[in-house]
């Protein structure tokens, strides 16, 4: 099976090439946010006035990591369920949000989002975020501090293991039909 291999910034380009199924390694550039930065996000866009970094080919992780432990950068960065974040994720791809990493399954106003602005949805496994935060070299908050494990900060990652789960298509993993082998025993 093929590996594909991204770097931030991502580019229209490059986001056409991919399908739902793939397996990806990402390096580069990548911010974290959850539902409290969001809710921020929101409020400085109501007003008019910048977000804290910029959106155009960015990548955004849904995370809360955990204090790094002695000699670590970061601690457990496990993605968190995305859903809670698609109210505000449509307008993110609208101003150039390229891709979100997190787990579970996208609303309808995501994924049309992400066919009309040539994005993705990056999934991230559950449960293995002591793995993940090996992929991650550097961590530095940026913005919205007093949030604690929910500022925004911009991770410096290193072939961070990923699925495309939803591509600028239409096309989605979990919308694959299941077969009796993929569905496993009968309980």
């Amino acid at each position: 099976m093929t590996v594909r291999r991204l770097v931030t910034p991502l580019t229209d380009d490059l986001i056409a090439v991919l399908r739902a199924g793939d397996l990806v390694t990402l390096s580069g550039a990548v911010y974290t946010a959850r539902d409290a930065a969001h809710a921020r996000m929101a409020d400085l866009l109501e007003r008019g006035l910048p977000l804290p970094f910029d959106l155009n080919g960015a990548v955004l992780y849904y995370v809360g990591p955990t204090p790094p432990p002695p000699g670590r950068t970061i601690g457990s960065a496990g993605p968190t369920t995305s859903c809670r974040m698609d109210s505000h994720t449509p307008r993110l791809h609208s101003l150039g949000l390229k891709a979100t990493i997190g787990k579970g399954p996208r609303g309808p106003e995501v994924l049309k989002a992400l066919q009309e602005h040539t994005a993705v949805y990056l999934g991230a496994t559950g449960g293995a975020g002591a793995l993940l935060s090996t992929h991650i070299l550097k961590a530095d908050v940026i913005a919205f501090a007093d949030l604690g494990t929910e500022a925004i900060r911009l991770l410096e990652v290193r072939d961070m293991p990923l699925l495309v789960i939803n591509d600028c298509r239409g096309g989605e993993l979990y919308a694959r039909p299941r077969t009796a082998e993929s569905a496993g025993p009968a309980r």
